[in-house]
């Protein structure tokens, strides 16, 4: 087996996997409120798809898989796609990515499937604030769900908060307190320009050192944790008092392109090497050209391999050169 590493000689092990870019909120920095067009149904994956698409990257050193949207949970049947993905050898950590809204109703479901690990996001504490953000009153709705999963008891749980420059400083500390009182990680995220209308820009990005400045201002010093994996995209932190933990996806102020080690493959079955790619590449055609086999197998295999040969240095966010991906984050996958 020859591992999938580009001409900067990146290693890629992670696959992101949209199952559908429907979501049940409408946050304002990734979806409009009204007039959202969706994938036709047809032009969405299957779970056989997924699932071959998935073993042939597992031939190629794919060992991290994570599940998202929109909204993973809007998708039909998924604790049947986590049991296949669970099943196959060689993966070795599989997590979901969701807002939580249906997570009360599912978290048995997915956890009887084999799901471990869960990445909630919930930007804030405050209802009215959560309505704000989702344009929809559901904010009680992802605190049982929250409870739920830690009464079922997933063994990683953990949140992800997208910071918005005057929007949710109010929020920084009470998530980390919350965090600290029930054992859950928070990461913050700099807010990206992945939006669908445009209104990003540097002046709206609540910067880590900034966070951080608050943290250790309101809870107490935070020590960096040693010995991280350097290929994940998140800084960790402990609080000096050995209670609790946050992280920090700083794509904006101290990006972390070179360490990436992570592919996309979108719920219309889109290819991608970054999360702000411009070009992808259609496996979707692959996968229905033709039955299974070794050969449709390797052509599969070959533009895998090719567009990760592609991959370029970085995003360049922070310069003149930089274009924002053509589709919004829920369309790409979070």
């Amino acid at each position: 087996m020859t591992p999938l590493i580009d001409t900067f000689d990146r290693v890629h092990d992670n696959l992101r996997i949209s199952v559908t870019d429907r979501c049940n909120i409408r946050c304002f920095y990734c979806m409009p409120e009204e007039g959202v067009k969706f994938q036709p149904r047809e032009e969405i994956l299957t779970f056989e798809e997924i699932e071959r698409f998935v073993r042939i990257a597992v031939t190629m050193g794919v060992r991290k898989l994570r599940l998202t949207g929109g909204e993973p949970l809007l998708r039909k049947g998924l604790p049947d796609l986590i049991r296949r993905l669970s099943a196959i050898d060689g993966i070795q950590d599989l997590a979901l990515t969701t807002n939580a809204v249906l997570l009360a109703e599912q978290a048995q479901e997915l956890y009887d499937a084999g799901l471990r690990r869960l990445n909630i996001h919930l930007d804030t504490l405050d209802r009215e604030r959560f309505k704000q953000i989702t344009r929809r009153d559901d904010f009680g709705r992802v605190m049982n769900g929250i409870e739920t999963a830690l009464r079922i008891g997933f063994p990683v749980l953990k949140i992800n908060a997208v910071a918005v420059k005057n929007l949710v400083e109010a929020d920084i500390v009470p998530l980390a307190r919350f965090g600290r009182e029930h054992g859950i990680e928070i990461r913050y995220i700099e807010f990206m320009p992945l939006d669908a209308q445009g209104i990003w820009d540097h002046g709206k990005v609540l910067l880590a050192d900034d966070m951080i400045a608050m943290l250790t201002r309101e809870i107490g010093p935070l020590r960096e944790i040693p010995d991280g994996d350097p290929r994940a995209p998140a800084t960790e932190y402990e609080f000096a008092d050995g209670k609790g933990r946050v992280g920090f996806i700083a794509s904006v102020s101290k990006p972390f392109c070179l360490n990436c080690n992570r592919i996309r493959l979108t719920a219309d079955g889109k290819f991608r090497y970054c999360l702000f790619a411009i070009d992808e590449t259609d496996m979707r055609v692959l996968l229905r050209t033709g039955a299974p086999s070794p050969e449709t197998d390797q052509a599969i295999a070959n533009a895998i391999r090719q567009s990760v040969k592609d991959k370029w240095i970085g995003h360049q966010i922070n310069t003149s050169k930089f274009v924002p991906p053509p589709r919004p984050m829920y369309q790409i996958g979070g």
